[in-house]
């Protein structure tokens, strides 16, 4: 069965996407002391591929926050499943994030980091649903803007499913019940 309604973003754009963000990264944090936080598990493959191209001097971190507990929407609380193991005291953080839907856990998670001393704090995510947001959140990396649908691959999941797709495509509403 063809779950998806369509491909919105194909493995060889997110290649090219990536490659001019880690190039506009680079510049801009050149020189600094700088730590990826990926935010688990969506934002593994993104975390992943952009670390790659990063220079060696970069590090990385990984935190669990939920909002969603099973559903496919935002309950808007806030829960830290996994916290930094990493000291933020003076260092330049670069949340890696797979997507910006409602902005309400970003929007939470750039408040706790700023308050942990870090000089400072930026966002890099590979998608972002403007018409979705609730909360205006200050990104300064952004791969691709989509449409509100509900999206599956490359680290996005339905049900744990369909997250290592090479590619992101619209889940069929048949699919999740929506």
């Amino acid at each position: 069965m063809n779950d998806f309604s369509s491909v919105i973003v194909s493995e060889n754009d997110i290649s090219e996407r990536l490659d001019a963000l880690a190039e506009q990264i680079r510049t801009d944090y050149e020189g600094r002391d700088v730590l990826l936080v990926g935010v688990l598990k969506g934002a593994v493959m993104v975390m992943a591929d952009l670390a790659r191209r990063m220079p060696n001097t970069f590090t990385m971190d990984w935190m669990a926050v939920s909002s969603y507990g099973s559903g496919t929407k935002s309950s808007g609380v806030v829960r830290i499943l996994k916290d930094l193991d990493t000291d933020l005291t003076g260092r330049d953080v670069l949340i890696v994030e797979d997507i910006i839907d409602s902005g309400i856990t970003l929007h939470w998670l750039l408040g706790n980091l700023r308050s942990r001393g870090a000089a400072s704090v930026e966002v890099a995510s590979l998608l972002r649903k403007p018409d979705a947001v609730q909360v205006e959140i200050d990104v300064k990396y952004v791969g691709f803007d989509i449409p509100s649908d509900f999206v599956v691959g490359y680290g996005l999941d339905y049900n744990e499913k369909y997250r290592t797709l090479p590619f992101v495509a619209v889940l069929k509403p048949e699919v999740y019940g929506g």
